[in-house]
């Protein structure tokens, strides 16, 4: 149930956000949200023993967020597949704590952003350039940090009986 509010809150909040601050290129907020993207790595814990209703979930995720955001479909249905499988293997191998999810937000930033815009570059649809993809990346991560962090805490401060797992 908790995480299923982080991601209602989270795609809520990455249109309202899209809307209020500048979102034409070169012309960026440095609070670009990528916020479902970065809940979709802070919920793996709650699905760690069920990974294919994880998975599940956040492909049928990535489909409504292409169709309400990018209208490029099964694109960031893809896209989020890959990052959750990525998500899976830094919560597999590493632990986590306040520090280290900077790092690790930041790492899916990155892997997201340059997937994205490789697949745009293979398939032609829009001009990109390595400028263009550092300008996208860095003008998104200090919204995104805060808000993993926020959850971070957030999570951490649920009574065991909220959490499917214990995230620590």
């Amino acid at each position: 149930m908790i995480n299923a509010l982080i991601i209602v809150i989270a795609f809520v909040f990455d249109g309202v956000l899209t809307n209020f601050l500048p979102y034409m290129p070169n012309d960026l907020s440095l609070f670009t949200p990528l916020l479902t993207l970065t809940t979709i790595f802070l919920i793996y814990p709650f699905y760690k023993k069920k990974e294919v209703s994880y998975y599940l979930l956040i492909f049928f995720l990535g489909i409504i967020y292409d169709l309400f955001y990018t209208n490029l479909l099964f694109f960031n249905a893809i896209l989020f597949l890959g990052i959750g499988i990525f998500s899976k293997y830094i919560y597999k191998n590493f632990n986590l704590n306040y520090f280290k999810i900077i790092i690790y937000i930041i790492m899916i930033i990155v892997v997201y952003e340059a997937t994205s815009a490789l697949l745009i570059l293979i398939f032609n649809l829009v001009p990109i350039t390595l400028e263009r993809i550092l300008y996208k990346i860095t003008h998104s991560l200090l919204l995104n940090i805060i808000y993993a962090e926020i959850i971070y805490f957030i999570i951490n401060l649920l009574p065991k009986k909220y959490k499917d797992i214990s995230i620590n």
